[in-house]
């Protein structure tokens, strides 16, 4: 089912970025099987981001992946840990296997989406 039609104004409130991810760890008091995620924004900064894709990526494979995420959010905070960006990724069918949107060549850090 498609959702509702947007503007192009709702489209350009969305802050998406690309990212490097520079540290992985083990999110062990998410309730979901997840990662700590350090990503490197280039001038926009390093965020944090907690990311249930543990299904097809092992930890050491995600070190120096360039990702797209929204930097625009709110902060959330999942257990004692906050989340200061949404790592982008789809969905397969269980919604437990996330495969990451990234870039088809690489791109300097903190470039938008648009």
């Amino acid at each position: 089912m498609i959702k509702p039609e947007i503007t192009w104004e709702d489209f350009e409130k969305i802050d998406i970025r690309t990212g490097t991810i520079i540290s992985v760890n083990d999110f062990e008091k998410a309730k979901n099987p997840s990662y700590q995620l350090e990503i490197d924004f280039g001038d926009l900064g390093i965020k944090k981001s907690s990311a249930q894709i543990t299904a097809f990526y092992k930890k050491e494979d995600l070190i120096g992946k360039q990702i797209l995420a929204v930097l625009n959010f709110p902060k959330k905070q999942i257990a004692n840990f906050f989340s200061e960006c949404l790592v982008l990724g789809v969905y397969g069918d269980n919604k437990q296997e996330v495969t990451l949107l990234t870039t088809s060549l690489p791109t300097k850090n903190g470039f938008q989406v648009g």
